[in-house]
């Protein structure tokens, strides 16, 4: 089980990056969450087997069609709770 936390940074919000982001995440059976935040990035936790958050942070680096990744920060982490699913969180105040 490998988990990380990312930070995209680009033209990243406004395109759909989270929804696609879920999309695709399910579709590799890869858990966590992800949300865009005020200053912009698009923040995420990701979760799974490795191969498969792999996939997804290789993905990311394009992220959807209209999308320009200018910067991707992956942060290693101990899972410290298991996520059910992948889902879209709200922007912290």
């Amino acid at each position: 089980m490998q988990q990380v936390h990312v930070f995209i940074s680009g033209k990243v919000q406004g395109v759909f990056f989270r929804d696609s982001t879920r999309r695709q995440a399910q579709a590799l059976g890869v858990n966590g969450w992800v949300r865009n935040l005020p200053d912009g990035r698009v923040e995420g936790v990701f979760q799974g087997e490795e191969k498969a958050v792999d996939e997804l942070l290789a993905w990311c680096k394009q992220g959807p069609e209209r999308a320009r990744v200018s910067d991707l920060v992956v942060e290693p982490q101990a899972p410290e709770e298991a996520f059910e699913g992948f889902r879209v969180r709200s922007t912290p105040s």
